[in-house]
């Protein structure tokens, strides 16, 4: 009997995409709250056209498969300034080759005083509307986000991200109980939807076939273990 191996996961497929196009690095790094992680992702690094339509595809498809199984409804997709507008319009476009049209908008940091003037441009913003950027670290970007579409009389249905790193919000001296992600999900009611996750990027690292990756996994754990949720 033949035996035939599943297809990998919208996740695992992504962590390898994101290792082979380096944008996901192993070694150590210091993150913004001082804390030596065995790992990196760097969205700004998806800077080639190829390299950005396959990210958006990833977005898209994590978005489907969300309003599929009931955890996202949403009629505008939103990016904030400045990752967030090239993610938001990449996703839009990803989502209509898949049949599956939708606006996006996203903002300026400084207000325009000419022209159609304001600090929103694109779609209008109504109904219900979807967040798009790479991480969630501290939950300013949302914070403010969730502030302008509130003010346009929308309402925010979400955050999709690249990864979520799964570990406690503060600093290396003075983590809080919950992360970023969790504390965004807790104050406005609304869900976080990542395309991969520590969890899943562990679980990618043990079943790797490569032992380059797979030595990595042990210290992914230990760091999961120190400052997960």
């Amino acid at each position: 009997m033949t035996s035939h191996r599943s297809a990998p996961s919208i996740d695992h497929e992504f962590i390898r995409f994101a290792i082979d196009a380096g944008v996901l690095r192993f070694g150590s790094f210091v993150t913004k709250a001082g804390r030596d992680s065995p790992y990196f992702f760097n969205a700004g690094l998806f800077h080639h056209g190829g390299l950005l339509g396959s990210l958006a595809e990833f977005y898209a498809k994590t978005f489907i498969a969300a309003e599929f199984d009931g955890r996202l409804q949403a009629d505008l997709l939103y990016g904030p300034a400045y990752k967030g507008i090239t993610l938001a319009s990449a996703t839009a476009v990803a989502l209509a080759q898949a049949g599956r049209d939708i606006g996006f908008a996203y903002n300026r940091k400084e207000t325009k005083d000419h022209g159609e003037g304001g600090n929103v441009v694109g779609a209008e913003l109504k109904g219900r509307v979807l967040i798009v950027d790479d991480v969630i670290s501290a939950g300013t970007s949302v914070r403010e986000s969730v502030e302008i579409i509130k003010s346009h009389g929308a309402t925010p249905a979400g955050v999709l991200i690249a990864l979520d790193r799964m570990e406690r919000g503060g600093t290396a001296a003075a983590p809080t109980a919950n992360s970023a992600v969790q504390e965004v999900q807790d104050q406005f009611g609304i869900p976080v939807i990542a395309i991969a996750t520590l969890s899943s990027l562990l679980e990618f690292l043990k079943a790797s076939q490569s032992s380059a990756l797979a030595q990595h996994a042990q210290a992914v754990e230990a760091y999961r273990s120190r400052w997960g949720v």
